[in-house]
């Protein structure tokens, strides 16, 4: 095995673990659907085996992807979804801090009321003294 082959191999290992995880695949699941068992899917996974070439079309067909979305080096498949994550992620705290912003104003609000109401418990205790 040359350097060039390891990468390649860690590369597919490292995009076969985030498909699963993704599906919300086990790897025994991925294993049956390949018919292989799940200590040799495992291995595939931990970039440990190369025999991940000879289940290519089954593993494009179980995610519905191309094979160059598994094997190009600089995949769109996945930069795509990186793309993606990140944008839920700044959108998800986005709301997160509106949600916060929103809380405070509530609080401010709540602290107005109970002002308002201690002021007006103190005008009627001082109007049956």
């Amino acid at each position: 095995m040359n350097k060039a082959q390891i990468i390649m191999n860690d590369l597919i290992a490292t995009r076969l673990k985030k498909l699963r995880k993704r599906n919300r695949f086990t790897q025994e699941e991925v294993a049956d659907a390949l018919n292989i068992s799940q200590s040799s899917y495992a291995r595939i996974e931990q970039g440990k085996s190369f025999s991940w070439t000879n289940y290519l079309n089954p593993i494009c067909s179980l995610y519905a992807i191309k094979p160059d979305d598994l094997t190009s080096i600089q995949s769109s498949y996945f930069d795509e979804h990186y793309n993606e994550r990140k944008i839920a992620f700044a959108n998800t705290t986005q709301i997160s801090e509106k949600l916060i912003e929103l809380y405070e104003q509530r609080l401010r609000e709540k602290e107005a009321i109970i002002v308002r109401l201690k002021l007006k418990i103190q005008r009627l205790k001082s109007q049956y003294k």
